[in-house]
This record gives C-alpha cells, structure tokens and sequence, in this order.
C-alpha cells in the first residue's frame, strides 16, 4: 500500500530547478517508495540505482562514463552516502550540463551526507527531509491513535499483529546499530549504543545529562557526544534546544532528547497496544514528542522550532520562531479537559507570544482558555501552517 506523500509536488517542484535533489530520512522512513512513485511523475527517463546492492554498484565501476552515456536521464542513487567518492565527480559531470533533474539522491546518514554533498555541489543541489507518516498523510483511512501508537515507518505502520511489528522493529534497531552506524564510522559497540537508546527512550522528552549517561554506560563524555551526534545524523533521535532571550530570567541551557518515532520508542519500552500505553508512566512523553514531531514535520523549514524553560519551570514544550521571533508558544497535554498554568502563562508574558496553544488529543473545535490561549487539536493546528 503506498500514500501520497507531502513531499511529493515540492520535489518535483525543485527537479524542474536544480540538477540534483536529495532526499534525506531515516532507514525505512520510505524514500524508496518515494522516489519510484516520482519516477512515474518525472517527464524524463529515470534510472534507479541501489547501493546497497553489488550488482548495482558494479554499474558504477566506471562511474564517469556511466553518467555521461546516461546524461539525458534522470539518475537516482539511493544509499549513496555508501560511495562517498561520487560526490567530487558528480560536481564535474553537473557543471558540463548543469540541465535540472539530472539526479536524486537518497540517503539515510544526515551530517555525513549534508557535508558531503554541500562541499561539492553547492548551488547545484536542494534538500528535502522525508519523515514518517505524517497525520494528514493517513487522515481518512487510519486514526491518529493509530499512527501514535505505530509510528510512522511505513512497514511497521501497516503490520496488524502487535508480535510481528515487535519483530520489525527490533530488525531495525540492530540493523542501524550493527551496520549502519559503524559503516559511518561510529566504533563503540552496538551494546553499548543500544543501551544508550534505551536510556534515552525511557526519560522521553528529559532534558540531557551527559554526565549521568556517561556514569551508567562506563563511557567518557566525549564517548556521549559521539553517540549522540550520530544518532541523530541517523535521524534516530530529535535534539530540541531551549530558546534563549534575555528576559532577566535564568533559563534553562540543557537541550531535550526525543526518539523522533513514537513506535519506536514503544518498542524500546515494551509497549505494544494502545491500552498498555495509555497504562504507562511514559505516555504523556510519548505524547508530547509525537506531536512535536508531527508539528515539525508538517511546517516546513522556514520555521525553527525550540522549547522553553526557567530555572523556576516556567515552561513552554514547543516554540516555534521564524528567524528570532517566537510567533507560537504551544503546551501539549494529554487530556479532553486542560486547566490554566501559571507555568505557561509565564512563559507567554514573558516571549510576548500572540498565537498561543494548548494541544489535545481531541477537539471539535477551538475554544479560548484564556484571552490569550486556545484549546485545539494536533490536526487542526498543523493546518494553519498548509
């Protein structure tokens, strides 16, 4: 079964302007699926090549002459952060017909191939993130319990027996951290980071503290930032920064761990159906970093997205900024019935915010708080911004 995904017209869009489009996202997040739907779109003659695979990559023994005899075409090469080596050549053979929608690329490895390919390709190439499942992506077919509770990798979405997407996921975990991480050069055991992403998992959505990872894990801090630069490279984990403005407040300087897909996370916490999940002490985490994840994914990157919190936790759990100014102060809650915080009303006098809310599961309609705060739903928020 395959969706339409939001990406879809914004590629096209850029394949009629830059000769090379690539697209970023996790393992199994459907870039794939993604670029082969394109090609039925893409007026040109497409070829796709995977390097994941050696019959493919033998194609590229002589990768100069392979794209110059298939110039007229457009080239898709997914995993190429495994043939980093293409990059300087593809510079090259771009800039003797610079021709838009020459190439897609697709990779799973963010700073690793964002470094590759802006130190050769620059003004040649434009990005595009490709997430899970977003809420809109399955409105009218599934719920968005659903897409809570799964995540929103495409595979495990579509399993319907609890066991078999534990199966899934635990594959996924081991792949990412037996192969993936160490073929980007990450060298400390796949224990070990496994252990990290189990910590993390299980304080969701906690502010980070290094010291306390490095203590349980027997590794050096130095070791943490490794890690943590690298999954989140992997798109395995969201780094939320605090927002900082001087307000005369002391502010919260520690930045918020999320494992960006809430299947996932379930999985890392023995969480297998909507009942259990709603049992557990980590729901209202789980709920909050599905919808920001959901938020960010839906907006586009012209925004910037923080959190915010004093020392005397005054807290917002989403900003979202367009350049310096914080224009959304969001509180997400899991409940039908949100009171007043005096925490959140803190934060909003202090930002200034005029475009203030409170997420909920469910929501027939917007409903003011207070005069300065609406109650509304994660659907009906994400549409403001399409």
């Amino acid at each position: 079964m395959y969706f339409t995904r939001n990406l879809n017209e914004e590629i096209l869009k850029h394949l009629n302007h830059f000769p090379v489009v690539v697209i970023l996202g996790a393992r199994q997040v459907g870039k794939t699926s993604l670029a082969k739907k394109l090609m039925e779109s893409i007026e040109k003659e497409c070829l796709y090549l995977d390097l994941e695979l050696d019959s493919d990559i033998n194609r590229l023994s002589e990768p100069e002459l392979f794209f110059k005899l298939n110039k007229d075409k457009c080239i898709i090469l997914d995993e190429v952060q495994r043939m980093p080596e293409l990059f300087p050549l593809l510079r090259g053979i771009i800039d003797q017909d610079r021709k838009p929608g020459r190439f897609v690329l697709l990779g799973s490895a963010n700073t690793h191939l964002l470094k590759l390919s802006s130190e050769s390709l620059a003004g040649r190439v434009s990005y595009a993130e490709l997430t899970g499942f977003l809420q809109n992506e399955i409105s009218g077919k599934y719920n968005i319990n659903d897409l809570w509770l799964k995540g929103g990798f495409p595979e495990a979405f579509f399993i319907k027996e609890n066991d078999i997407r534990h199966v899934w996921y635990n594959s996924f975990i081991k792949t990412v951290t037996e192969r993936d991480l160490p073929q980007l050069g990450l060298k400390i055991s796949s224990k070990t980071v496994i252990r990290f992403i189990r910590m993390i998992s299980s304080n969701q959505g906690g502010l980070t503290n290094k010291s306390n990872l490095s203590k349980s894990l027997g590794i050096s801090n130095a070791q943490v930032n490794e890690i943590l630069d690298y999954l989140e490279a992997v798109f395995l984990i969201r780094i939320l920064e605090p927002y900082h403005v001087n307000i005369g407040k002391r502010l919260t300087k520690s930045p918020k761990i999320y494992i960006r897909d809430s299947g996932l996370m379930h999985f890392l916490n023995g969480i297998h159906d909507l009942n259990t999940l709603l049992g557990n002490h980590l729901v209202g985490n789980s709920w909050e970093g599905f919808c920001i994840e959901q938020i960010i994914g839906a907006i586009g990157d012209q925004y910037s997205c923080y959190f915010f919190r004093t020392q005397d936790q005054a807290e917002s759990d989403l900003i979202i900024c367009k350049g310096d100014k914080p224009l959304y102060c969001i509180e997400i809650k899991l409940t039908l019935n949100p009171q007043r915080s005096r925490s959140f009303s803190s934060v909003i006098n202090d930002l200034k915010t005029k475009n203030n809310f409170v997420i909920i599961p469910e929501c027939d309609s917007e409903y003011p708080l207070t005069d300065k705060i609406l109650v509304t739903d994660l659907k009906s928020f994400i549409s403001k911004f399409q």
